[in-house]
């Protein structure tokens, strides 16, 4: 695959798919729309995963440690390879599985304190007080501070992306089969946290942008330093 081919299928195309639909779920209200068709009872005035053990116990608390599990195994795993000689032979790819899935989540997190947007169960008409005040408009001053844009959760999840990168020179078909599933797992967490309603779509569209972004910009950089080691 030639380098411009490479950019425009992983840089270019994914980052207009991206825009795209942000665009659309903006100038459709498709946030509020989607909420309210599958994840909020506006009957009974309640979240439908709320307090489900699938949404809250399994998906989320379950999913987050699941990621956090794999993640210190990947670090782990890394560091051994300085010492391990079966693992050494991995280091490089083991070291960039790692990066990925502590830099994705990090970066989310810290975004989520910037952006200063509220979540779902905060807003009026969803069992809140406050007004909705999209990630993309000027919040009054006067409201307090909000944390939950993009969606972390998910973020951890998308963070696998990671996996079709490192797969895609050696193993096309298992890189693409790594990035349907990473994908699954993404939209999982995703659900279970609409479901419970600390996110919107939008949300998390956002965090598999980032994360996707991140992965494919520290492959990009972790082969460029190789070719001039090399």
């Amino acid at each position: 695959m030639s380098l411009h081919r490479f950019y425009l299928s992983h840089l270019l195309i994914p980052s207009i798919i991206g825009g795209v639909l942000l665009l659309l779920v903006a100038m459709f209200g498709i946030d509020e729309r989607l909420a309210r068709a599958f994840f909020f009872d506006s009957i009974a005035q309640a979240w439908i995963g709320r307090h489900e053990f699938w949404a809250n116990e399994f998906l989320h608390t379950g999913g987050r440690n699941l990621m956090r599990l794999i993640a210190v195994v990947a670090i782990a795993a890394w560091g051994l390879s300085f010492r391990h000689p079966g693992l050494r032979v991995h280091r490089r790819q083991l070291g960039y599985l790692a990066l990925c899935l502590a830099l994705v989540p990090l970066i989310v997190g810290a975004l989520k304190e910037v952006t200063n947007v509220d979540c779902p169960w905060d807003l009026q008409g969803f069992g809140g007080d406050r007004p909705h005040v999209a990630w993309y408009q000027d919040r009054p001053d006067g409201l307090p501070r909000a944390a939950c844009f993009p969606g972390a959760h998910s973020s951890s999840g998308f963070a696998l992306f990671a996996l079709y990168f490192l797969w895609l020179g050696s193993n096309p078909l298992r890189a693409r089969l790594a990035l349907v599933a990473v994908v699954v797992i993404g939209a999982l967490f995703s659900v279970a946290q609409q479901s419970r309603g600390a996110h919107f779509i939008s949300h998390d569209l956002v965090s598999a942008l980032i994360a996707w972004v991140i992965c494919l910009g520290v492959y990009v950089r972790m082969n460029r330093l190789r070719e001039k080691v090399s």
